[in-house]
């Protein structure tokens, strides 16, 4: 694991933000075996159970708010990261409409704030991650480019949006690409993925997790929203996208200060429903029922990426296909909730070899 992405990360001193939650969990998980010295930076973690006590990781773990500017300033200042992963975020569309304050304050001004530590710490990349929900979503059938308007409908996805939107302005006021290494030593990129899905997330009102708990508690699992398609992708899909930008920015290729789609090919786009009909085949207790609320809040119906500079410029590409995804989130859960087995690095260890045979840059 040591070697991989040219073995930046081996020994480097990395925060990540959010490092509690699920996407952050794994990520952490992964730099640990590369070798780094990590740092998160995050609430307690959202749910119980959770990926990150299940883990039980060396890591320094600091339970802190990314709007405590204080905290977050005395935490940089005696860690002195290399490189920052930004992923600390309130992640959820239905909670979003509950809670839109501490929705923007979180996503937008604890964004700011983050930069502003940054900044403050002269750190060397930063990995700034929003979602493809920071789209203005026209419900088009072709994928989202890097250089398409910021929207949102919602009040996560418009926070998703602002947060890109002041990414940029960070990128142009203070880490211009013209001044590096003149005013300032500090590369900013901005990635942006879609749904994710893999072992590990208990978070409420997302699909996966509402079934796995269904399962659980041997209960049918009610989908709201049957016809709904989205980009269905495993964690590491993403996270090796997040790595492999700030190898690049580690490496003061300052062309890769940029924003970057990450996202499953057309084949990983795919009902709700169908979602349910996939993973059922891997576990039969399986079982669900459509219900439709005609007062249930809005939320997109198809949402897509286009990756295409991803692929070609910094020659990414996805290592499993949506049938592998489903079959290795399944089996996470079946593992932990029928044998207490927790199968993140069987998943990892798989994940890398099956990248390895695609001869992937990343992985050379």
């Amino acid at each position: 694991m040591h070697n991989l992405f040219s073995g930046i990360y081996n020994n480097k001193t990395v925060l990540v933000t959010g490092h509690t939650g699920f996407k952050g969990s794994w990520l952490v998980y992964w730099l640990k075996e590369m070798g780094a010295n990590v740092v998160g930076y995050s609430l307690e973690a959202p749910t119980n159970p959770n990926h990150i006590e299940l883990l039980d990781l060396d890591i320094v773990s600091v339970i802190g708010d990314i709007r405590d500017l204080e905290k977050l300033n005395e935490t940089f200042q005696r860690y002195r990261p290399e490189i920052v992963f930004h992923l600390a975020a309130q992640p959820l569309v239905r909670l979003s409409y509950e809670n839109p304050i501490e929705t923007y304050e979180t996503n937008v001004m604890g964004t700011l704030k983050v930069f502003e530590a940054c900044k403050k710490a002269d750190v060397k990349a930063i990995v700034n991650i929003t979602s493809d929900k920071a789209y203005d979503n026209k419900e088009w059938i072709w994928g989202y480019r890097e250089n398409d308007p910021m929207g949102g409908y919602d009040p996560y996805s418009s926070s998703k949006g602002c947060a890109d939107l002041l990414a940029n302005s960070y990128r142009n006021s203070y880490f211009n690409i013209k001044d590096y290494k003149k005013t300032h030593n500090t590369l900013l990129a901005s990635c942006r993925a879609g749904n994710v899905i893999g072992g590990g997330d208990w978070a409420k009102d997302r699909l996966i997790t509402d079934i796995m708990l269904s399962v659980s508690e041997e209960k049918k699992v009610s989908i709201r929203n049957p016809y709904a398609t989205r980009p269905w992708q495993h964690v590491l899909e993403p996270l090796s996208g997040y790595l492999h930008v700030g190898q690049k920015l580690l490496q003061e290729k300052k062309e890769f200060g940029e924003a970057w789609n990450f996202g499953p090919s057309d084949e990983g786009s795919i009902t709700v429903e169908k979602v349910v009909q996939n993973v059922k085949k891997h576990w039969d207790k399986i079982d669900y029922e459509v219900n439709r609320d005609s007062n249930q809040l809005h939320e997109a119906n198809l949402l897509k990426l286009d990756c295409s500079k991803a692929h070609i410029v910094l020659k990414w590409k996805d290592v499993w296909d949506s049938k592998t995804t489903f079959e290795k989130t399944v089996k996470w859960y079946k593992a932990y909730y029928e044998d207490v087995n927790v199968l993140t690095k069987e998943d990892l260890q798989s994940y890398v070899a099956d990248a390895k045979n695609k001869k992937l840059e990343w992985t050379i």
